[in-house]
């Protein structure tokens, strides 16, 4: 019997928790470095062309903004910008954000995030001829929440970013078309806040 009583308020008190916690907005705003390695071709002035590695870092902004939906679990949208050497596009973007820890009472906690879409380039210039298009995007990662007052905390994350581009060249002598399928891997380090 005692077992029993044990068990019922052992679950109402679990209830009681689920009950408390409300849905409520969050957002994580972000900006940091994309950092790379890429393999440019070089036009050597002679006729040829040749190839080598090159470092790249970018600058990168974003805020995801959605919902709370339980302790440990955020869904929304992420909006950003990506400045690559030749591109600067606008990554849009479904989020999820899922904390590691039970406690919400600690000041720190690691969490992990996961965006997907698509990149627009509605702030991209593209010179004569020339068509820059974004395509699909993944990106994954973790980061750290350092607990403030009033409910609000500092970001640091690392996350993984595949983005895809296509980029209509003007046509020579000879073509019937002349593209080129970008893919640009980088690693990201973002600082921020969420609230």
């Amino acid at each position: 019997m005692k077992t029993i009583i044990l068990i019922l308020f052992a679950s109402l008190a679990l209830n009681a928790q689920e009950v408390a916690f409300k849905p409520h907005f969050v957002n994580m705003t972000e900006f940091g470095g994309l950092f790379g390695r890429v393999l440019p071709e070089t036009n050597n002035g002679n006729g040829t062309t040749s190839r080598r590695v090159v470092n790249r870092l970018n600058f990168t902004l974003q805020t995801f903004n959605g919902a709370q939906i339980s302790p440990r679990w955020a869904v929304g949208a992420t909006v950003g910008v990506d400045w690559y050497n030749t591109a600067l596009l606008m990554p849009v973007s479904a989020g999820v954000r899922y904390d590691f820890a039970k406690n919400k009472t600690k000041k720190s906690t690691f969490f992990t995030s996961l965006d997907a879409g698509h990149a627009l380039n509605w702030l991209h210039a593209d010179a004569s001829n020339y068509e820059t298009k974004g395509g699909f995007l993944v990106s994954p990662g973790l980061g750290l929440k350092i607990g403030m007052k009033g409910g609000s905390a500092f970001l640091m994350t690392l996350n993984y970013k595949r983005q895809e581009v296509r980029v209509q060249n003007p046509i020579g002598w000879n073509e019937f078309r002349n593209y080129e399928n970008r893919v640009y891997n980088r690693m990201a380090f973002r600082i921020g806040f969420s609230f």
